[in-house]
């Protein structure tokens, strides 16, 4: 036997095997690329019809119903943001998982046909807190957001390579669904530099993202948001012609044509009217942009809800401070529950005009179900004062940020001697606080209204001075990113006199679970919270009223669903079916006002424009 033989034979069917292998187990890649007046898909014209939605704003278990939802629409691209402060909420510490699993999120999509639009800067905006930064940014010494500032760098090209593992083999040059990547968000808003653009377009090589890379910015800023070499897309802007001249402007006199971010409703704050745009005035603009051969991203097609404290804030030198409030039902086309609106129904026929040959729309899938759940008792309540954590001390109050904590409610306290009276002024106070003197409230103040002061009479003795300080969501547009910071943020003084001796209580209510809410006696007029048990025998959707409650929040089995506030115009808080369990439930309430009720109710059908 000649062995050598056999073993030279043995190895070629190896190696014809493992090529074999290779070639069968690679996925099957495309390609997508700019034409002179499109874009290229294949090779082929494509024309993008895309609407934004954001995985963190939408149950996991919902994402698909709401991809199907989009597909009915007549979409064939989805856009979102990937938020920094979700996947790194401490420095070096990365999420992924469950509703930050934004890997699935994409894959989801891609197994429903639908292409997606990746917007992964650090910096979002979208009524996001912090713009979608992480808090601790602002703990790290000289740092300077959007800036060639060497600290900011490194945590950003940090936070960029870690996307990039979770997210550049999903591009569809790698055989996965993502059209393009954008580069910066809305750069030009807010300055000018060329060399920062260029040092994030090479980090978003470096990370993986290898494909075609785009900016966008509003008609007015895109010179200087815009990045020669890349596609300049534009914001708020459906003026065919007009959109492809200021693009011509950008790209060398040629396309294709993208409006980033086309806006058929708008967003709402808390104490103003609800916004709402009629579907009629939007339907021959919507026509008259993809009758241009223009690719177009909704901004929102599905708006969703900011769920736990991640809302932002507006804020500038000509407006006061406008914290957002916890729904983001946008008055999309796709209300805040995933159900189609009349504007779902009139932008799906206007898309289905221009739908490649021989392709149909699918049925639009019924309403969900949505159910009034039968009164439910609160049966066991803690005063906040019976859960006061270890303190930090300190001679001077600090900042959220100086205590760690990202989001949430602080609890300043010290003790006065009394028997006098004069102005309590907290300068710049982050952003609404309660004051109680031994224990009975005093009053509120509100950053919005500019509300900094109270005159105070302390009675005889010795006095317990509290502070309770919520942050409503940092500022997530303009220059005063930079000034972000939470809680009280300078000196307090009593009649001109700086109060000293403070002790910090922390309660960033990041995890409800870690209170035990039994029937302790509550002291004054402290916060409570609240617990009770519900049984379901079918989940679906509903909406609990908070019409009759002051200020906070609610968690349903450990989900928190968001702020309330009676001030409106948000009433209701929406609480999705598919964290709802068969059989037992639990609902935790934390008001700040001190508002106690034994039961609370819940609605079919949400209330989003009632102002107190």
């Amino acid at each position: 036997m000649n062995i050598a033989y056999h073993l030279k034979r043995i190895g070629f069917a190896f190696s014809l095997l493992l090529l074999f292998t290779t070639l069968f187990s690679q996925k099957p890649t495309n390609t997508f690329s700019l034409g002179d007046s499109a874009f290229l898909l294949n090779g082929k014209p494509f024309q993008i019809i895309s609407g934004e939605m954001h995985y963190p704003r939408i149950p996991r278990e919902a994402w698909r119903q709401r991809m199907k939802m989009a597909k009915a629409m007549g979409l064939n691209t989805i856009g979102t943001y990937v938020f920094w402060n979700a996947h790194e909420p401490l420095k070096g510490k990365y999420d992924f998982s469950g509703n930050n699993d934004v890997a699935a999120f994409v894959k989801t999509a891609q197994e429903e046909g639908l292409y997606v639009i990746l917007r992964p800067s650090p910096y979002v905006c979208a009524e996001w807190e912090f713009g979608g930064y992480p808090f601790w940014l602002q703990n790290e010494n000289g740092l300077i957001v959007r800036s060639k500032n060497p600290q900011y760098l490194e945590a950003y090209k940090n936070y960029l390579n870690a996307v990039g593992k979770q997210l550049a083999p999903l591009q569809i040059n790698h055989g996965g669904n993502i059209l393009m990547v954008q580069v910066e968000n809305e750069y030009g808003s807010y300055g000018s530099d060329k060399e920062y653009l260029e040092i994030n377009r090479k980090m978003f090589v470096d990370a993986g993202f290898d494909g075609l890379l785009y900016t966008c910015d509003p008609a007015g800023d895109i010179a200087k948001g815009h990045l020669p070499g890349l596609l300049a897309a534009v914001n708020g802007l459906d003026n065919p012609q007009r959109v492809k001249e200021l693009v011509q402007r950008n790209n060398n006199g040629k396309g294709p044509y993208m409006i980033a971010e086309w806006y058929p409703a708008w967003f709402d704050w808390w104490g103003t009217q609800h916004h709402t745009v009629p579907a009629a005035k939007y339907v021959g603009r919507l026509d008259s942009v993809l009758a241009a051969g223009i690719s177009i991203n909704m901004y929102m097609f599905h708006g969703g809800t900011t769920r736990g404290f991640m809302n932002g804030a507006n804020y500038n030198d000509r407006s006061p401070f406008e914290p957002q409030i916890s729904s983001y039902d946008y008055d999309a086309p796709l209300d805040e529950a995933g159900n189609a609106t009349e504007k779902f129904m009139k932008f799906r026929e206007v898309i289905g005009k221009y739908l490649p040959k021989g392709q149909q729309l699918p049925e639009v899938p019924k309403k969900k179900e949505s159910i009034v759940i039968p009164s439910i008792k609160l049966t066991e309540s803690t005063g906040l004062y019976n859960l006061l954590p270890a303190p930090e001390l300190n001679q001077l109050p600090v900042s959220f940020e100086d205590l760690n904590q990202a989001y949430g409610y602080v609890l300043y306290h010290t003790e006065l001697d009394g028997d006098r009276s004069g102005i309590l002024r907290i300068k710049d106070l982050r952003d609404f606080g309660i004051v109680f003197i031994n224990g009975k409230k005093a009053g509120t103040l509100d950053r919005r209204l500019k509300q900094d002061s109270m005159f105070l009479v302390l009675p005889k003795g010795q006095v317990k001075l509290d502070i309770l300080v919520e942050n409503m969501g940092r500022i997530n547009f303009g220059p005063y990113l930079l000034k972000n910071k939470k809680g009280i943020t300078k000196e307090v003084t009593l009649d001109n006199t700086e109060i000293k001796n403070w002790k910090m209580y922390r309660f960033p209510f990041d995890n409800i679970n870690n209170f035990s809410i039994k029937n302790n006696k509550v002291q004054g007029d402290f916060p409570v919270l609240q617990k009770g048990y519900f049984n379901i025998a079918d989940p679906a959707d509903t909406y609990l009223d908070m019409q009759d409650w002051g200020k906070g929040c609610v968690w349903v089995n450990g989900h928190n669903l968001g702020r309330y506030w009676n001030i409106g115009p948000q009433q209701t808080i929406y609480l999705p079916a598919e964290w709802l369990k068969k059989g037992k439930n639990e609902i935790v309430v934390f008001d700040l006002l001190h508002v106690t009720h034994d039961a609370l109710h819940s609605l079919d059908k949400p209330i989003l424009n009632k102002l107190n």
